[in-house]
């Protein structure tokens, strides 16, 4: 039999290698993380260096990350070579009008399918959400057409309408309502107040992390929305920056120095929008997903 001073030497060992394992595993896990973080960074770090490249050095190979000498000058053409802040100007515009539209018709909506009941309501809701599942190419065409004959072609009030609401976005706010006690509510109710002002005295304010998801992922789709613009504006002074983008490209070749320095400055504002609200982002996700 082993002494009391041995049993409690062996099991101080047996813990320290325990900790040791853990703190290396801990250590492998980080450093796979970091592995992955820079590899996902590549193709950003490319583009900054590409940006402050002439054109024909841009796929140079071996890839000089450090030009010898930066062009910043790059970063003035693009504003002079296309009016590039026009389009900026109309992409932030639709940005910020589709994203307010979106929240308030989302949460408006979510409300009623969480909240509220009403004959029909989960079956109606069902159809709703089984929109996502339709593909957007398949309705392309009837979309244009209804355009057409309101005379909204080249006008962005076709895109402001087609995108105001969101099946996604109802859905996102329906499972986050959801999660919020009833007994709130019924409180409020026995205290007067009417379903506006529970909605907008109670959810909204305590729905802050699915709003601030909502607005990322609506912001972030409408910023960098392509085939929209495509279909809907001709008018050169009613273009979004993802259009712009296409200005960069002539006949026979493409500036791509000029286009990744364009697609830089357009990252800015969505970097801003994220970096402003993700302190609410990991908690909007994983709380609208407690719930089905």
């Amino acid at each position: 039999m082993h002494s009391l001073p041995e049993q409690t030497q062996r099991g101080e060992n047996d813990m320290l290698t325990f900790r040791f394992r853990a703190g290396a595993g801990k250590v492998a896990v980080y450093v796979l993380l970091c592995a992955l973080a820079a590899l996902m960074l590549l193709p950003f770090l490319w583009m900054i260096s590409a940006s402050l490249k002439l054109d024909k050095d841009v796929f140079r190979f071996p890839i000089q990350w450090i030009p010898t000498v930066p062009q910043w000058n790059n970063y003035v053409k693009i504003w002079t070579q296309i009016p590039f802040l026009t389009f900026f100007a109309n992409t932030a515009k639709l940005t910020i009008i589709i994203t307010l539209l979106q929240l308030f018709t989302s949460s408006f909506a979510g409300y009623a399918f969480a909240k509220l009941e009403f004959k029909g309501r989960d079956l109606i809701f069902l159809a709703y959400i089984a929109s996502i599942a339709i593909p957007w190419q398949s309705y392309m065409v009837p979309q244009f057409i209804m355009m057409r004959k309101f005379d909204l072609v080249d006008k962005h009030t076709a895109l402001i309408l087609l995108q105001a609401f969101s099946a996604f976005g109802v859905f996102l706010m329906r499972q986050f309502f959801i999660s919020i006690p009833n007994d709130i509510i019924d409180a409020a109710r026995i205290d007067g107040l009417s379903e506006y002002g529970i909605y907008f005295q109670i959810m909204l304010p305590l729905s802050q992390p699915a709003l601030a998801t909502l607005t990322i992922f609506t912001a972030v789709f409408v910023w960098n929305d392509f085939m929209g613009p495509l279909i809907y504006l001709n008018t050169q002074s009613l273009k979004t920056i993802q259009l712009g983008l296409r200005m960069f490209i002539m006949q026979y070749s493409a500036n791509y120095a000029l286009i990744m320095a364009a697609s830089l400055v357009s990252l800015i504002p969505v970097t801003i929008l994220f970096l402003t609200f993700q302190r609410f982002f990991v908690e909007g996700v994983a709380s609208t997903g407690i719930k089905g």
